[in-house]
C-alpha cells in the first residue's frame, strides 16, 4: 500500500477508490435532514475559525502544505466557496491560483508544468481554481485543444486519456510523498440550478460580466462534460489525493462541507507548534528576565 500523510476524511461525498463513482447518482442538493441555512452558516464560521488556527500551526511547523483543488462547471460556486472558506484565514498563509486557458509558454511544456510551479510552499494552504484536470475534462470534450499542444507522441483514442490519468496519479503521489496533503473538490451543480444562476447573472448588472456565450456552449454539451468528470474522478480519486463530489445547489451546504473537510484533514495531520528544546527554553527564560529588568 502506498504511504500517505493521512487517512482521507470520511464523507458521504468521498469518491470511492474503486472506480465505482456514478455521477448520475451523485447528489446536487443537501440531504433532506440537513440543518437550516442559519445553522449551516454558523457551522461554516466555526470551521473557518478553526482553519485559521490550524493554518498557523501548519505555518509554524513548516513541514507540510495543504492543497485545495476546485473543479466545476460554470456557476457552481467555485469563486464564492474559495472566498467563504478562506475569509478569516491569515492571507500570508495562503496561495491562490486561477488557471485559465494555457498561455503560449505553457503550451511549450507538458500539461503538468504550469501547476507544478504553483504548488504551495511548506506551511501554506494552496488553492487552485481549476487545475491540471482541465486537460482531461475540457480537452477531452474539445479534443481540438490537444492539437495546439504539439505533442511529439499522441496515442489514439482512449489511450491518450489513460496516459494523462496515469501522469496525474503519479504526480499527485509524488507531491503527497513530499508533504502536500491534497484535497480535490468537484462542486456538483444541477443543470436546473445552473440555468437559474445564469439567469440571475444576466439580470444583475453587477454580475453580467461573468457570463459569456461560451457558457452556453459548454451547457449544450452537458452530457459530455458529465461523462468526462465521471471518468476523471474514477481514474484519479486515491487515498493520497481524494476527490469529494460536493452538492453545489445549496451554497451554504457546499461551503460548510468544504471547510469542514479541510479542517478535519489538518487535524488528522496532527499539525502542532514546534516544541522548544530545554536549552532554548532556558535561554528564552533568561531573555525574559533580562527584558523585565530593564
Amino acid at each position: 500500500m502506498q504511504s500517505i500523510l493521512f487517512e482521507p476524511v470520511a464523507s458521504p461525498y468521498l469518491v470511492p477508490f474503486d472506480a465505482s463513482f456514478r455521477i448520475a447518482n451523485a447528489a446536487t442538493r443537501p440531504p433532506a435532514d440537513a440543518p437550516p441555512k442559519k445553522v449551516r452558516e454558523a457551522a461554516l464560521a466555526a470551521a473557518v475559525e478553526r482553519l485559521d488556527a490550524l493554518q498557523r500551526k501548519l505555518h509554524a511547523a513548516n513541514r507540510h502544505a495543504l492543497l485545495l483543488v476546485f473543479q466545476a462547471l460554470d456557476a457552481a460556486g467555485k469563486d464564492g466557496t474559495i472566498r467563504a472558506v478562506l475569509t478569516g484565514v491569515d492571507p500570508a498563509g495562503c496561495q491562490v491560483f486561477a488557471f485559465g486557458a494555457p498561455s503560449a509558454e505553457e503550451l511549450d511544456h507538458d500539461f503538468l508544468w504550469r501547476v507544478q510551479r504553483a504548488l504551495p510552499e511548506r506551511g501554506r494552504i494552496g488553492v487552485w481554481n481549476r487545475s491540471h484536470y482541465e486537460e482531461v475534462l475540457v480537452a477531452r470534450v474539445n479534443p481540438h485543444l490537444v492539437d495546439a499542444q504539439r505533442l511529439p507522441h499522441r496515442p489514439a483514442g482512449e489511450a491518450l486519456w489513460d496516459e494523462r490519468y496515469a501522469s496525474i496519479r503519479d504526480a499527485e503521489l509524488h507531491w503527497a510523498r513530499n508533504g502536500v496533503a491534497i484535497l480535490k473538490f468537484f462542486l456538483h451543480v444541477s443543470k436546473d440550478e445552473q440555468k437559474a444562476r445564469f439567469l440571475e447573472r444576466l439580470e444583475d448588472p453587477d454580475h453580467t460580466w461573468k457570463f459569456s456565450a461560451g457558457d452556453l456552449a459548454v451547457r449544450e454539451r452537458w452530457s459530455a462534460y458529465m461523462d468526462a468528470y465521471e471518468r476523471a474522478l474514477n481514474a484519479t480519486s486515491r487515498p493520497w489525493a481524494p476527490w469529494y463530489a460536493i452538492p453545489a445547489d445549496s451554497k451554504s451546504h457546499m461551503r460548510r462541507c468544504v471547510a469542514e473537510i479541510a479542517v478535519a484533514t489538518l487535524e488528522r495531520m496532527k499539525v502542532e507548534y514546534p516544541e522548544v528544546a530545554p536549552a532554548e527554553r532556558a535561554e528564552l527564560a533568561a531573555l525574559r528576565e533580562r527584558l523585565r529588568s530593564e
